[in-house]
């Protein structure tokens, strides 16, 4: 329309988009919008007000088709279809809550089961409003429970669009936080999904793992504290698997899964057996994003809390050298782990090896550069700490700047 030289009435125009309305609806405030632009207004969560009066629009369902409005724009763009206006078609009737419902009922059903995966599926990617009401009609639960009947009866059709789905409307805190006995019988399918090969291998392993995220970052400590050994072992396996087996989300979904699983020293155990410290360790040293690195460090730092993960850590060659090399350089957040994580090797496995291994990679340096800049108290009390327990014994190589060390000693 910017190239055509004709004069749209005013009202035809939405005042949002400041285009002309295809779907006009109008507001309880009297106010008429093209109903993806209010929606996406409401939805998106600029604003519960309406644009122009700045009233309070309470939900999508009180915007009524303006059906006058839409028959007089569309005569004026049939009028002027020869100075190039496009013409517009009569809007399909808007999908609610009871469309889902019917759907969900239809996964009952073999016969029906795959078109109504489907038309979820694209019904998910087409806008947000799709989306709002899935959750209201209670696909994430219907979706949880059509997974888990899939591992139980060992099938994997359609599990590939239910997991579409489920990554695309996300899991509801109040969705996941279900009962303990259902957590546990969806984390097992979950862990079973990742077992299981698919057409489209990388997002179906990406969205059962960010399903399996939202699971457990809800679950009760009553399931945390029942997590098997295998299903550590598999999620390590997808820390190992490069971004072209599995997505850059995947990957921080499965950490953000292992985090949640740390504050049980039996699931640090298990972690550890699982060869978590290794996978790790190797994931850093591809230097990955800001965020993978800080989760990384976050699980190491708890994973070193107990002696057998600092014994994992330091067998890893590249261990100390990684963690060194993150200070000062990713984040606040990330010299905190790391710090913490160098703390308490040095407090309780520092061999003559280990504290000639922190002088060589640099660790020494990197602390003392460290104390030069404006980070918290406590965290600069951590990096004295380390320093005052080995200094005698680094003041003892020539290659030390004794000055400089002495200087946070004293």
């Amino acid at each position: 329309m910017e190239d055509i030289d004709v004069e749209v009435p005013k009202y035809f125009i939405c005042p949002i988009s400041f285009q002309i309305m295809r779907d006009p609806v109008t507001a309880i405030t009297g106010i008429t919008y093209d109903r993806e632009s209010i929606e996406q207004w409401l939805l998106k969560g600029k604003s519960t007000n309406c644009p122009v009066t700045q009233q309070p629009l309470p939900t999508v369902s009180d915007l009524t088709p303006n059906h006058t409005l839409r028959r007089l724009i569309q005569a004026w763009c049939n009028e002027n279809a020869s100075l190039g206006v496009d013409r517009i078609p009569t809007p399909k009737p808007s999908i609610d809550k009871f469309h889902f419902l019917k759907l969900i009922k239809q996964l009952q059903h073999p016969d029906s089961k795959m078109k109504a995966l489907k038309e979820l599926d694209l019904l998910a990617v087409k806008n947000e409003r799709n989306r709002k009401y899935m959750v209201e009609a209670g696909v994430p639960k219907a979706m949880l429970s059509f997974i888990v009947n899939c591992f139980k009866e060992d099938c994997v059709s359609g599990l590939e669009e239910a997991l579409s789905v489920l990554f695309l409307i996300r899991i509801p805190s109040a969705e996941a936080n279900l009962l303990p006995k259902q957590n546990d019988q969806i984390i097992k399918s979950l862990i079973w999904v990742l077992g299981c090969e698919f057409n489209t291998q990388v997002m179906a392993k990406s969205h059962a793992v960010s399903a399996l995220k939202s699971i457990i970052e809800t679950a009760s400590s009553v399931v945390l504290e029942r997590l098997e050994p295998k299903f550590f072992e598999m999620i390590v396996g997808v820390l190992k698997q490069c971004t072209t087996r599995i997505t850059q989300q995947g990957i921080n979904s499965a950490l953000h899964v292992l985090l949640d699983a740390c504050p049980w020293g039996r699931n640090l155990l298990m972690m550890v057996e699982s060869g978590a410290v290794s996978a790790l360790i190797e994931l850093e040293l591809g230097s990955p994003e800001k965020r993978t690195t800080e989760l990384i460090l976050g699980i190491l730092f708890h994973l070193c809390s107990c002696a057998d993960g600092r014994a994992e850590f330091l067998r890893h060659k590249g261990g100390i050298a990684v963690v060194t090399k993150r200070i000062m350089r990713v984040s606040p957040a990330a010299d905190d782990r790391a710090v913490l994580i160098l703390s308490l090797i040095s407090k309780f496995s520092a061999t003559s090896w280990v504290v000639h291994e922190m002088l060589e990679v640099g660790t020494v340096t990197k602390l003392c550069m460290l104390l030069q800049l404006d980070c918290a108290t406590y965290l600069k009390e951590k990096t004295m700490e380390i320093l005052r327990s080995h200094s005698d014994d680094w003041l003892k190589f020539p290659c030390i700047d004794k000055s400089v060390l002495t200087r946070y000693i004293k």
